[in-house]
């Protein structure tokens, strides 16, 4: 806890119903870019090595299935499981979003993510502190995972909006010295 902060200030987690609500937010607005954007945008790599839009969806549709709904799975099946990591970059290859269609892998992430809200929407206080155990980073419990869930999310649809302006930046002329690139 910060120095200024004391029990009484500091913030509450969310609750089960606060992340789902706020999972389904992050689903609409990675909705509406994906769906608005062009081929040539969702195709864009912004350097070498790293992922377009639809590579930026295909990770996130791994993340739904190996990382939150699924670990939250595992640990409510059974207690204190062993938990997988996963080398991302890899599936990322193996899966090759960027030669797939939007449509295609939108009805796959939305398919894993409606199960993954109601997933949390379903958990109860005594859910929240069962714990898996990670060989990297240690026990996570289920609320921990939550949170990350959040997080996650808004860090991968920033990462496509970067895409998206890293796409447009040439094309804008003398209007690039209002920002930066």
């Amino acid at each position: 806890m910060a120095e200024t902060e004391t029990a009484e200030t500091s913030p509450l987690e969310l609750t089960p119903p606060q992340v789902a609500v706020l999972l389904g937010a992050s689903t609409a607005a990675l909705r509406a870019e994906l769906d608005a954007a062009p081929e040539a945008v969702l195709r864009y790599h912004p350097a070498a090595g790293q992922w377009c839009a639809k590579e930026v969806l295909g990770h996130l549709i791994e993340a739904e299935r190996r990382g939150f709904a699924g670990r939250v799975r595992l640990i409510l099946a059974a207690n204190a499981p062993p938990l997988e990591t996963w080398d991302q970059d890899e599936v990322a290859r193996g899966r090759g979003d960027c030669e797939r269609g939007i449509a295609e892998l939108l009805g796959e992430f939305l398919a894993l993510r409606n199960s993954g809200v109601a997933l949390v929407r379903g958990l109860g206080p005594e859910d929240l502190d069962r714990v898996g155990r990670h060989p990297k980073v240690g026990d996570l419990r289920v609320r921990d995972l939550l949170h990350e869930w959040i997080h996650h999310d808004r860090n991968h649809l920033k990462q496509i909006q970067a895409n998206v302006q890293g796409f447009v930046w040439p094309y804008m002329g003398n209007a690039q010295r209002f920002s930066a690139p």
